[in-house]
């Protein structure tokens, strides 16, 4: 544990580090909740296919997820702002359990995508109360090594969630991927409700000051946008009506969203914190990490099932370079930033890495041995675990405490999104990669075979003719080369916005920010000065 929080006990009574733990373990848990369920579902999700039928609605039992997610995000914050963080925090698991259960008991994939939108309902609050209760409670320089660890959480899902949802899958059926997250919600529950007391917020309590108008205009701006990225090419032609109504609807939700909120007596999303260089760039940094990494999960173990002849747990357990890499890096990570209090260094090294990873998996072909694969995976985990925690951190030291929520619920907003355009945009390219390449290598019948879905389950690969699988898997693997290529265009991005990260040393650190140093001013101290004392009065 970290030092201040010891010293806090020690001051306030002997029982507190011990409830500090347990407040940390519960908010793992959370984290775990919010990260375990994309990862299942990503080797659960042929055999679902192959159950529930609705090939042609594939994407959606995740954008669905990723868009609920993404439009109830700011709102969790702001309500956490307004009304107390305890109280959002402990409704967002409710809600998220609740949608868990039912897409257990979905019986069509119609059903499967709306109870998946009731989870992403609550999953928006769970990243958003964990990362904004640590800010709450943890100052800035041990901050860097609790986030880590929380990045490292993460991680440890990734790597955790396939080998779940293939285990699930091979042995106890799809519909255990959803059930297992009950028991883990439970012990979450109640361990908040029982440890944590944070102060309530006693102003401004009236639900008229939620800025329900602005949250409206985002989730409608957002909709849209994604719709458009993930029906563009595949549902409509991109020039169809349908297409450029979409658009025009997206852009003219979001622009005005943006006059609204300079306007709302309280802003969902308050203009003023993207004033914040640093800011602006780790929600940039943030949407691009959020864009590989999914986009990554959900190729890879495709690739090895397809190429390679993984089996659903096979495909997991062959993730744990990538995701073994990221959950490490972001450990050591932490640390070296809480020691050292500066953090420049990470997203640069993580932007490179991130991009040359990329680059490699874009090189695999149908003759690729997993050996090579894996050392290619670990490059990309390692870059992504150097950006995984710096992102929300140098995203919260560069805002004023009272702006804690809506800091955590933009940045994890932006890497949700990011999340949902990866998918879409390159799930599109793939899907028409793969039918085009199966239309050139095995005529009709490769047209036949892909026309419901460029992304076949096992059960289904394993009935084509020889001819027609040999063609399918040198699709995959040129469909992977285009998703990974594009991929790594987008890192480029990421390095672009890293270096131009202005490091300030994070309070703590043994020197005090200069006064030109306007991304942290009122804050660093703020937060170190209520560090312990929220701490002492939180448990």
């Amino acid at each position: 544990m970290a030092e201040a929080v010891t010293d806090t006990g020690k001051a306030g009574g002997g029982e507190k580090p011990r409830s500090v733990r347990v407040v940390l373990f519960a908010l793992m848990i959370a984290m775990l909740l919010a990260m375990l369920d994309n990862m299942i579902i990503g080797t659960a999700m042929p055999t679902i296919v192959g159950e529930l039928g609705g090939l042609e609605h594939l994407s959606w039992v995740v954008t669905a997820y990723t868009l609920a997610t993404a439009a109830s995000t700011p709102i969790w914050g702001k309500v956490g702002d307004m009304y107390g963080r305890k109280g959002a925090f402990l409704t967002s698991i409710v809600v998220f359990l609740i949608g868990s259960a039912l897409s257990g008991m979905a019986q069509d994939m119609g059903q499967l995508i709306g109870f998946r939108a009731v989870q992403g309902l609550g999953a928006g609050g769970l990243m958003v109360g964990v990362m904004a209760i640590i800010g709450d409670l943890i100052p800035p320089r041990e901050r860097g090594k609790y986030q880590g660890m929380m990045a490292g959480v993460m991680a440890f899902a990734m790597i955790l969630g396939p080998l779940v949802g293939g285990t699930i899958t091979d042995n106890w059926g799809w519909r255990w991927s959803f059930y297992i997250n009950l028991p883990l919600g439970v012990v979450a529950l109640i361990a908040v409700t029982t440890v944590l007391h944070l102060p309530k917020k006693t102003e401004n309590r009236s639900w008229r000051r939620i800025d329900f108008l602005g949250a409206a205009l985002l989730t409608v701006g957002i909709t849209s946008i994604v719709l458009v990225t993930t029906w563009g090419g595949t549902e409509y032609a991109w020039g169809s009506a349908m297409i450029m109504e979409l658009a025009a609807i997206g852009v003219a939700a979001l622009v005005g969203f943006v006059f609204w909120e300079t306007r709302a007596a309280e802003p969902v999303m308050p203009l003023h914190i993207f004033r914040s260089r640093n800011f602006s760039l780790m929600s940039m940094i943030g949407f691009i990490t959020g864009f590989v990494m999914f986009g990554a999960v959900l190729f890879l173990p495709l690739y090895q099932q397809s190429v390679q002849g993984a089996s659903a747990t096979n495909s997991g357990l062959l993730l744990l370079p990538m995701l073994g890499a990221m959950l490490a890096v972001s450990m050591v990570a932490g640390r070296v930033t809480t020691g050292t209090g500066r953090y420049k260094v990470f997203p640069v090294v993580g932007s490179v890495l991130m991009t040359v990873g990329l680059f490699l998996l874009a090189q695999m072909d149908t003759g690729t041995s997993r050996l090579t694969s894996g050392l290619f995976m670990a490059v990309l985990g390692a870059g992504m675990g150097c950006l995984m925690q710096i992102t929300m951190l140098v995203a919260q030291n560069s805002v004023e405490m009272k702006d804690m929520g809506v800091a955590s619920s933009s940045t994890t907003l932006f890497r949700t999104l990011g999340s949902s355009f990866g998918v879409a945009i390159m799930g599109a390219l793939f899907n028409n990669r793969v039918q085009d390449v199966m239309a050139q290598r095995a005529g009709d019948l490769g047209s036949k075979v892909t026309e419901q879905s460029a992304q076949l389950d096992a059960a289904s690969l394993a009935k084509l003719p020889a001819p027609a699988r040999e063609a399918y898997q040198y699709a995959v693997s040129a469909g992977t080369h285009s998703a990974f290529l594009l991929g790594a265009g987008v890192a480029v991005l990421a390095l672009v916005a890293a270096v131009f990260v202005k490091e300030v040393p994070l309070k703590g650190a043994g020197a005090d920010p200069k006064p030109e140093d306007a991304d942290v001013a009122g804050s660093g101290g703020a937060v170190e000065d209520a560090g312990p004392k929220a701490v002492a009065e939180a448990v």
